[in-house]
């Protein structure tokens, strides 16, 4: 930005632990902050800054597969991408795939295990998980697998021939098949929703008379960051978006879940703590503020003061 043309004093930097800086925000309060983490401290730092905030909402990010099935070469690369794209290891990963039984018949299953068995580390196209260990992982996948009818879709398996520390993770691309008429219920539904920051996925499989559930369950999610809706079908589109709260909700069959930071908006829809980067709005909002000075001083010609009331 410096070399941009930016003067060095127009942005301060400051490296130290979350402990360090909240307390530096304690003791300077400033008017406004925009906060992109953990939903434990976002929540924290509504109650210190008394509501001054923008927040990023966390990231358990789900897509939905529509009944048209159409395009599924650029599906399916999309889909890997969402989800696996830097081990996962982003707030707008794809955590969920719900795919209506027609892509599931047309195997949508099987070219993201094709995708997914490409990724190594020798190229990059994995990578160590930077705040997840394997044991971490492991549990978490085994709970999914432990659910009645669930099944290890591809991946589950730990990298070798590495030398990454055990206090980071190291796991293949993975993905995990529930039922829904299990992962609804209240017995399996935070384990179905819990967040790993990694390289994993869990994939619902929905017919038409079961859409209902899924949009029940984007609802129940306390997470309302980014969700895709890969669909040409513009009465299912709506029915959709219609009935989530999503910050970013991208749309048809090139639709993501990762797309920040283009025109990101965080969410959920309607929290007014919902902030965004990039766009104008977005920058405005957080940066600056909004003020109005009414000039109203020169009474008008022959003004004559009416009686008392």
């Amino acid at each position: 930005m410096i070399d941009c043309g930016m003067p060095p004093e127009d942005v301060d930097v400051i490296h130290c632990k979350g402990p360090v800086f909240n307390e530096f925000m304690l003791r300077t309060m400033p008017r406004m902050t925009l906060f992109t983490g953990s939903q434990a401290i976002a929540d924290k730092l509504t109650t210190d800054m008394m509501g001054r905030v923008k927040l990023e909402d966390a990231g358990f990010d789900w897509k939905i597969l529509g009944p048209d099935v159409d395009h599924m070469a650029y599906v399916a690369w999309q889909c890997d991408q969402d989800a696996y794209a830097f081990a996962g290891q982003k707030c707008s990963a794809q955590s969920i795939l719900f795919a209506h039984e027609n892509w599931m018949k047309a195997g949508i299953v099987d070219q993201l295990a094709a995708h997914a068995g490409q990724r190594k580390l020798d190229d990059g196209t994995l990578c160590p998980i930077l705040s997840v260990n394997n044991t971490t992982f492991e549990n978490h996948m085994k709970a999914l697998c432990a659910i009645p009818g669930a099944e290890l879709c591809f991946g589950g398996n730990k990298l070798t021939g590495h030398s990454i520390p055990d206090r980071y993770g190291s796991f293949d691309a993975t993905a995990v098949f529930v039922p829904i008429e299990q992962a609804v219920t209240d017995e399996h539904f935070d384990t179905v929703i819990t967040e790993i920051f990694g390289p994993i996925q869990v994939i619902v499989e929905y017919s038409d008379e079961q859409t209902d559930l899924v949009l029940e369950m984007c609802e129940r999610m306390e997470s309302h960051l980014t969700a895709a809706v890969v669909s040409s079908d513009n009465t299912f589109i709506n029915r959709v978006a219609g009935s989530t709260i999503n910050g970013t909700t991208y749309v048809g069959h090139r639709a993501r879940t990762t797309g920040a930071p283009q025109q990101h908006w965080f969410g959920p829809a309607g929290d007014p703590r919902s902030g965004g980067i990039h766009t104008v709005e977005a920058i405005q909002q957080v940066w600056s503020c909004h003020r109005e000075i009414i000039v109203d001083a020169i009474p008008p010609p022959g003004f004559q003061a009416p009686p008392p009331t």
